[in-house]
């Protein structure tokens, strides 16, 4: 891809004046390099439809502890769009069951709010009574295997997701936890969501950042 090349663009320059540096050749080949153009937004955001969110949703085993948890971590990110970084961090204090909230702690460490659905509500609730470890941490998703500790980061949910999507035949190009963040947005905008609210969804600062999504129409 463009940002590999460019890294190895840059790799390589740094190694020609290494060369005129320690003696190995007078001729600094560094201006020779060529560049390698990445422009920012080039390709289009890619997603699944909601029939196979739905069919992704459907292939957790919610019969089994694993299943349930796996279940409710989805549909944090396809509901809600939420990062994976931000699943793996999420702490049982930041659930407001009273208010029906959840308390996310996005980029920039800035703090947002936003509504615990009803559907999202009901399968945490059966994780946290049947099946999450006794445990010290006050992550609310721990580890199926010992040692039953937190997700140690975000590409942890990741592979989750890209176990999900195994498992209901799915193979989109893009197989992560963003698959459903961006999937939201796309499915919003088909429904006839504007910017400013799909922005609003997403907790992007610049609508700029949302306008990506008007490519996949």
């Amino acid at each position: 891809g463009p940002k590999r090349a460019q890294l190895m663009v840059t790799a390589l320059r740094s190694f020609c004046r290494f060369l005129v540096r320690e003696g190995e050749t007078p001729i600094d080949f560094a201006a020779s390099v060529p560049t390698v153009p990445c422009r920012q937004q080039a390709t289009v955001p890619k997603y699944i439809s909601d029939e196979e969110v739905a069919q992704l949703l459907a292939s957790c085993d919610r019969g089994t502890s694993e299943g349930r948890r796996d279940y409710a971590v989805l549909l944090l990110l396809a509901r809600l769009g939420l990062r994976a970084g931000e699943v793996a961090r999420l702490q049982l204090e930041d659930i407001d069951w009273r208010s029906g909230e959840i308390r996310v702690l996005g980029k920039g460490q800035v703090r947002d709010r936003l509504p615990l659905l009803a559907e999202l509500g009901e399968a945490l609730v059966a994780y946290l009574r049947r099946d999450r470890p006794r445990s010290s941490s006050r992550h609310v998703f721990l580890r199926a295997q010992a040692p039953r500790r937190h997700f140690s980061n975000a590409s942890a949910v990741s592979d989750l997701v890209r176990r999900a999507l195994s498992r209901a035949g799915l193979r989109p190009p893009l197989k992560g936890a963003h698959l459903l963040r961006h999937s939201l947005a796309t499915n919003l905008l088909r429904k006839g969501a504007s910017m400013t609210e799909i922005a609003e969804v997403l907790r992007h600062r610049a609508v700029a950042t949302t306008q990506t999504y008007a490519k996949v129409d």
